[in-house]
């Protein structure tokens, strides 16, 4: 005797998955809507901006802000469309803008910081400075994802992946959703 399911059920189901799998298709689409005349960087950079959208779009800070304070902090390489300024799926807008490492403003003005290439003193002092305020930090450069930075990007030619860091996390002040921090999980796992 087969017994269906009730419908409520497998419309929940279908949600939670939607939305488990919704940074991964963000990163896709990201990839995959690059023109092919565009170049490798202006499609590395166009994907890195998508995934960065997914990711802050899925952070909760214990204030939100009305406009995103999103600050560039070193040489960056992928960030040439997050400089353009944007508009999160949500319609929040996103206010871009670069920073020195050591300027004093980044704890206070900034709730994402995007971390380009820096030397170990100044990643010191930038992560000194944004401790104890609910600010969200995404390195670009090869970093292990060991120190500091809640995300990690790993830009190749095919995809924009990211790795989490669990304690930065914890210490960062601002809640990520639980199947973004899956899907990093899952990435990791696969050869």
């Amino acid at each position: 005797m087969n017994v269906a399911a009730p419908t409520s059920g497998r419309v929940m189901s279908r949600g939670r998955l939607l939305l488990a799998a919704l940074p991964l298709l963000l990163a896709t689409l990201a990839h995959a809507q690059t023109s092919p005349t565009s170049t490798l960087a202006e499609q590395r950079a166009s994907a890195v901006t998508q995934v960065v959208l997914g990711i802050l779009s899925y952070a909760r800070w214990p204030v939100e802000p009305e406009q995103l304070r999103l600050c560039l902090v070193g040489p960056t390489e992928y960030a040439d469309d997050l400089v353009k300024g944007t508009t999160q799926a949500t319609g929040r807008p996103v206010l871009v803008r670069r920073l020195l490492a050591a300027d004093p403003r980044i704890g206070n003005e900034c709730e994402a910081v995007y971390l380009g290439e820096l030397n170990a003193d100044e990643r010191t002092q930038l992560f000194s400075a944004i401790s104890g305020h609910p600010v969200l930090s995404i390195s670009e450069a090869d970093d292990p994802c060991t120190v500091g930075s809640v995300f990690c990007l790993r830009v190749s030619d095919r995809q924009v992946a990211f790795d989490v860091n669990l304690d930065s996390v914890a210490r960062s002040g601002v809640r990520i959703h639980p199947s973004v921090l899956q899907l990093s999980r899952r990435r990791a796992a696969q050869p």
